[in-house]
């Protein structure tokens, strides 16, 4: 597996910068073949979740908890594989995402590994 990453900049509406990370899987037939088989495609590689920050009992507070579920950010397996965007406020969020990201496509490449091993053995040299 292979993991690929892009970097780019946009202007929001206001004018502000956006910076975007892109994300995609290099697999090969064989990996999606375990993805499929083991049914991996809906697991969640990464979460960020933060805590509603509005009071429910306005209508600005509840703006507010929609907004911010908006903003909660998931990738999923099937997100690697599919490819995903995500755009981020500065570029050390952007950064951190990454570094999550590149985390969790390193365990998950663990996983792969150990569904290959399925059936068979595997020596260890110790």
């Amino acid at each position: 597996m292979k993991l690929l990453l892009r970097r780019s900049e946009r202007s929001s509406v206001l004018g502000k910068p956006v910076y975007v990370l892109e994300m995609r899987a290099g697999l090969s037939e064989e990996e999606r073949g375990w993805i499929q088989k083991y049914k991996f495609g809906p697991s969640f590689l990464y979460t960020k979740k933060g805590k509603p920050t509005g009071d429910t009992t306005t209508w600005t507070g509840i703006g507010q908890n929609l907004l911010h579920y908006a903003m909660d950010l998931t990738v999923s397996v099937n997100d690697l594989v599919n490819g995903k965007k995500i755009e981020c406020k500065d570029i050390m969020e952007m950064l951190a995402v990454e570094g999550q990201i590149r985390e969790a496509a390193q365990n998950f490449a663990n996983v792969l590994r150990a569904a290959s091993q399925f059936g068979g053995e595997e020596v260890i040299e110790l």
